[in-house]
């Protein structure tokens, strides 16, 4: 299994818990370091974001703020709070699957992942995997239908 296929399972497991399904695996030197989904409704947490949650396991795990040569697979594009957050955690790499055309921190809406006042830049990687998007179509159609009733 590659590592968007792992953060599609931690989108899963958000959208079966009723959170937007978004979900984040942090690799370094081919191993999975942590793996996170959104956690906000549940938590009362508005920094509970898979990016955020992942990164905050990876630092524990290594034992360091610094995710140097560490690679990040998420599959909704950040927002400006989550690519943030990646950059000031020296991610190297970052691999998105799906866009986010309203909130998007990476190119969509602004781009924070290359933006000459942080001190890191972000290697971005689009992916464009279709089930990233699907899986929250669903869900907010879901969400809707739910509404209705």
């Amino acid at each position: 299994m590659n590592h968007i296929e792992q953060a599609l399972e931690e989108a899963n497991i958000a959208f079966e818990l009723g959170e937007v399904p978004v979900g984040a695996v942090i690799v370094k030197e081919g191993k999975v370091i942590s793996k996170a989904h959104n956690l906000k409704e549940k938590s009362k947490d508005v920094t509970a974001h898979a990016e955020i949650i992942a990164i905050r396991e990876a630092s524990k795990a290594l034992d360091n703020w610094r995710l140097k040569d560490c690679s990040m697979y998420v599959t909704l594009e950040p927002c400006p709070m989550c690519i943030s957050a990646i950059a000031q955690a020296r991610i190297k790499d970052l691999y998105i699957g799906a866009p986010d055309v309203e909130k998007g921190a990476c190119g969509s809406m602004i781009n924070l992942a290359e933006d000459e006042y942080f001190d890191y830049a972000v290697n971005v990687h689009w992916l464009y995997d279709e089930r990233c998007g699907n899986i929250l179509s669903d869900f907010f159609k879901k969400k809707r239908k739910e509404r209705k009733l």
